[in-house]
């Protein structure tokens, strides 16, 4: 499993393998492979498509290219409450996301999450879902989320679009346990109505 947050950067396997034995000044100097750099040298062998391949290949030849390059911007912008790992790192559309918030009601708490790109992305957006139970006016106890970024139509222009990134996707989910945290218009009425009647309790 790869892994990246705020002060580390992932590892390849091999190059943790290479790198036991080293002292602890050594172990700056090991070069290491990016996912989204590797992605890019494996990607050099696959531009001569045929040209009969279907639209759903095409479609996941263009998300994979997008991912590349978004998850080294993500790589780079990752907020510190929040860590990234890619169980498989030939599959960049399927990750998880470890938020840890540092002020709030949920301080101190470690919170999970589930993303799936779509082939159809950037059209579309990410599938998400809270692996955590948890007590949040946004989050269901079943891990169903709302955030606005995450509708794919929405009439007040604060959905989904094209424009968005995965940067966006995860400065989203960090925010829903600060800025975003919305007792006004919550999924979860029950944790809302709690929060209204005690706030301490809550």
């Amino acid at each position: 499993m790869l892994v990246f947050d705020d002060h580390t950067r992932h590892l390849s396997r091999s190059a943790v393998e290479c790198s036991v034995g080293l002292t602890k000044a050594d172990h700056s100097s090991v070069a290491m492979l990016t996912l989204a750099s590797k992605l890019r040298r494996d990607d050099g062998g696959k531009t001569g498509r045929a040209s009969g391949a279907s639209d759903s290949t095409h479609r996941v030849s263009i998300r994979d290219r997008l991912l590349t390059k978004e998850v080294a911007e993500l790589e780079a912008s990752l907020p510190s409450t929040c860590k990234a790992s890619f169980p498989d790192e030939d599959k960049l559309h399927h990750f998880q996301l470890a938020v840890s918030p540092d002020e709030g009601y949920y301080q101190s708490g470690r919170f999970q999450f589930e993303i799936d790109v779509p082939e159809a992305y950037n059209m579309v957006p990410p599938k998400v879902r809270c692996l955590t139970r948890i007590w949040h006016p946004n989050i269901t106890e079943n891990g169903e989320i709302c955030l606005s970024l995450l509708r794919e139509h929405s009439i007040d222009g604060t959905g989904w679009a094209p424009t968005r990134t995965l940067k966006d996707v995860v400065w989203g989910l960090n925010s829903l346990f600060t800025d975003l945290l919305n007792f006004d218009d919550p999924l979860n009425i029950d944790a809302a109505e709690h929060h209204l009647r005690d706030k301490v309790r809550f």
